[in-house]
């Protein structure tokens, strides 16, 4: 049996693997805070405004797996500066967007290369710290920064957004751009030189295709009806495709997603956990965002800054639950992490038209972010552990595809149930204010819906991992010569 000696850059590679995650996972954030501003400067029609976050979501969760087993087979370090280029340049042209459509392509282009870059370095924190308490702190950490970054772009966000929104994406330039020049001092080149060297296009284009239906289905429901053929037949679609994929899977040399890994409850529990945790996540924000800023008519920069509880909250939580994970498991903490996450929501469903922050928002702000860093972390450690090194990149890129899933399908069904709402309230003879602000109770009432959904999933899928047997080979680390 090989033995990897532990990397003695290790804390410093993490600390570089997190600053990219960091950037990723804020620009999903960030661009939550300056959706008002795009959509007054290019035009946006309000129920066209979700596809922003959805397009990147979309190609983002599509493509992770193919992106994990990229970096499994083409090497880690190679992939992740692929994706960290992707990315970087991807936010440039988000930043020169002169439309709705343009900014559209730019935001699913960046998500391409999230799709390579998250995966590849979660990976990576994998393969570089051996499993046990070492490797738990390390997820731990990029847990508690994945939180903080889901939270804090509403505290960046105001004032970038203040100055022009397209700061919300040149901010990511400099950093992308630093990544790059360390990444090859910090990060040792490995893959899993072991396995069948292949790839899984069909697969790759099955899932995402199923995932644009979905998604496109659900935004346009509201308009067409639930029961009109064009729903129908866009949901129906999805499921064709994504039964496609499990067929394509079954049967190909080289799957994009072996069906054996779903076998292990535990990765299969944390996946499906992590999955509608990240419903509440992206669709709370989306809701709250719009209520603060066109209702109690903040700025961005006044929403960032009162909003500061959310990210210190998440941290908090995220901090703590890293170490009850170890000390009490997994279904306990995410569990409990969901509760919090829908009493939050639950308490957020009172919003009203003559509101306050302290009256209406910064409680419910509390609890959620309390509930953000409890189950995201205890989700993403729980995605990896008991998982053979070999399979390190598809088991992370299955876990960020789930959460990137939740986030496009979250914030279609939350923007869908508000602007429902909202349209039969005005159908209704309703106050226009007033409507919206309906419309607004009502997502939050659906994010309560899915975090009972959650908890039940929690209790029912989550589990010990078992021990790794003796038929996992190791990962055989590649040398540092061997990219050249």
């Amino acid at each position: 049996m090989v033995q990897v000696v532990p990397d003695p850059r290790r804390w410093k590679a993490l600390a570089l693997l997190c600053g990219a995650f960091f950037m990723v996972i804020l620009d999903s954030a960030i661009v939550v805070v300056a959706l008002p501003s795009i959509e007054t400067d290019l035009g946006f029609a309000p129920r066209d405004l979700q596809w922003v976050l959805s397009a990147y979501a979309l190609t983002f969760g599509g493509l992770l797996l193919l992106g994990g087993r990229s970096a499994d087979l083409v090497g880690r370090r190679r992939m992740f500066m692929i994706g960290l280029a992707l990315f970087t340049v991807a936010s440039l042209l988000c930043a020169l967007a002169w439309s709705p459509a343009a900014l559209i392509v730019a935001r699913a282009f960046q998500g391409v290369g999230a799709a390579v870059l998250t995966p590849t370095a979660l990976s990576i924190v994998t393969t570089t710290f051996a499993e046990g308490p070492e490797r738990n702190k390390a997820l731990g950490i990029w847990g508690a920064l994945g939180g903080v970054g889901g939270t804090a772009g509403w505290l960046i966000g105001g004032p970038l957004t203040d100055i022009s929104w397209e700061w919300i994406f040149l901010i990511n330039l400099p950093i992308g751009a630093t990544a790059l020049a360390l990444a090859p001092r910090l990060l040792r080149e490995s893959r899993a030189v072991e396995q069948r060297r292949g790839f899984d296009p069909l697969g790759a284009l099955a899932a995402t295709a199923a995932l644009v239906l979905l998604v496109y289905g659900v935004v346009e429901a509201p308009e067409a009806g639930w029961g009109d053929p064009q729903t129908v037949g866009l949901l129906v679609g999805s499921a064709v495709l994504f039964v496609l994929f499990a067929v394509v899977e079954s049967r190909v040399a080289a799957p994009l997603l072996p069906l054996r890994i779903l076998r292990s409850w535990t990765l299969v529990g944390a996946n499906v956990t992590m999955l509608l945790f990240s419903t509440i996540g992206f669709g709370m924000p989306f809701i709250l965002t719009l209520y603060a800023q066109q209702v109690l008519g903040y700025s961005a920069v006044k929403f960032g800054l009162t909003s500061i509880v959310f990210p210190l909250a998440v941290t908090v939580a995220a901090i703590a639950g890293q170490g009850l994970v170890l000390k009490i498991g997994f279904r306990v903490v995410a569990t409990a992490g969901l509760a919090l996450l829908g009493i939050g929501c639950l308490y957020l469903t009172q919003v009203s038209a003559g509101g306050s922050y302290f009256g209406d928002i910064f409680l419910g702000l509390l609890i959620c972010g309390l509930g953000v860093g409890l189950t995201f972390v205890t989700c993403s450690i729980a995605a990896l552990a008991g998982v053979d090194e070999r399979e390190a990149g598809l088991a992370s890129g299955l876990s960020n595809t789930t959460f990137q899933i939740g986030a496009a399908v979250g914030t279609a069904i939350v923007s869908t149930v508000a602007v429902s709402r909202t349209n039969d309230v005005i159908a209704g003879g309703g106050d226009p204010l007033g409507a919206v602000v309906e419309g607004h109770q009502a997502g939050f009432l659906a994010c309560v819906v899915l975090a009972g959904v959650g908890v039940v999933s929690a209790l029912l899928l989550l589990r010990r991992p078992p021990a790794l047997g003796p038929d996992h080979p190791p990962l055989v680390p590649v040398a540092e010569q061997a990219d050249d």
